[in-house]
């Protein structure tokens, strides 16, 4: 049985995540691919750390060490940052090796000229893990939401910032502690800055407005506001009302502009977004043909993020093995 053959760039929470699942899963992939599936290399910026790693990958600070194996299939990407990430995919997608990135900062600002770049050379880009960790919401758009004309999108896309409000509401606790719990629990990073200000959020937003309609807003414009200066005393407030307090991302599409906003709102029961908890991210869709549908998951956490990687890779894979069949056929 011939090996699919795979590398990771980055070993953090992600990238040990996409590991993991690929060692618990390897029957399951095998029957839906019918190869194994090996992880050939690591890509790592600290040699003295040490990893549970096995003793046959290789394991480099050196790029090149990976985009020179041969036979490399695919590549999935765990960086933070804009680059070296853009950079090490177009090499890659240069080389015809399939990508998959969780990269949301890299994908927002790069992301058309990556697919482009992969179309040219047919190769796949996977970026499912770019948005909503677990949730479906890159598939269910290109796949399911073909026809149908999508005037809005809201989602809570950072779990969390929702973590933190949630704890705040039903612990009371003051936004420090919440923040505290967050980084004890590994929902938050040591610098959550991007989280907390509505960064993070924007990125996604970014990346779905390009996937709806193929652009994306004028940056400077749009209200970006994060969860800091949210109290206690008004999320006490509006509990009294039967509200609560959720930072969503939202962007409405029509003829004529693009309007988008990250920022804290109040809710209310009717909301599609009132109940979403703990870490869980969300999103809702407004459609020409069928409504309104939510879509609920995961949003923090390294295997669910993770598993929007893996199912991505075998998206990719098997589009791949079948193209190679019809090509075959048709000689």
């Amino acid at each position: 049985m011939t090996v699919i053959k795979v590398a990771l760039l980055g070993f953090g929470t992600v990238g040990e995540g996409v590991y993991s699942a690929i060692h618990s899963h390897q029957t399951q992939l095998r029957k839906l691919l019918g190869k194994e599936v090996e992880i050939v290399a690591i890509l790592i910026r600290d040699q003295t750390k040490e990893r549970k790693i096995d003793a046959n990958v290789l394991v480099t600070t050196n790029f090149e060490d990976i985009i020179n194996i041969p036979d490399l299939d695919v590549i999935f990407e765990a960086i933070v940052g804009e680059e070296p990430s853009r950079s090490y995919l177009l090499q890659a997608i240069e080389k015809g090796i399939h990508v998959v990135t969780a990269n949301k900062e890299m994908f927002a600002n790069h992301g058309h000229e990556l697919i482009q770049r992969a179309q040219q050379n047919e190769t796949k880009i996977g970026f499912e893990a770019t948005t909503a960790g677990g949730v479906p919401i890159i598939r269910t758009i290109k796949q399911l939401l073909q026809v149908n004309r999508i005037t809005k999108i809201q989602g809570i896309l950072n779990g969390t910032s929702n973590f933190i409000l949630t704890e705040m509401r039903e612990r009371k606790l003051s936004f420090d502690k919440a923040l505290q719990l967050a980084q004890k629990k590994g929902y938050a990073e040591a610098d959550p800055t991007n989280d907390i200000s509505g960064i993070d959020a924007f990125y996604k937003l970014m990346i779905l407005s390009q996937l709806v309609i193929n652009q994306q807003p004028n940056w400077s414009e749009v209200i970006i506001d994060g969860i800091v200066s949210i109290t206690q005393e008004q999320i006490k407030q509006a509990e009294k009302r039967g509200q609560r307090f959720k930072h969503i991302a939202e962007i409405t599409f029509n003829d004529h502009s693009l309007v988008a906003s990250v920022q804290p709102i109040i809710v209310d029961s009717n909301h599609p977004l009132y109940s979403i908890e703990g870490v869980e991210n969300a999103v809702a869709i407004e459609a020409s043909l069928v409504g309104k549908i939510t879509l609920q998951g995961p949003g923090a956490g390294k295997l669910a993020t993770a598993s929007a990687m893996i199912e991505d890779f075998v998206d990719i894979i098997q589009h791949s093995a079948t193209k190679k069949r019809l090509e075959y056929q048709s000689i």
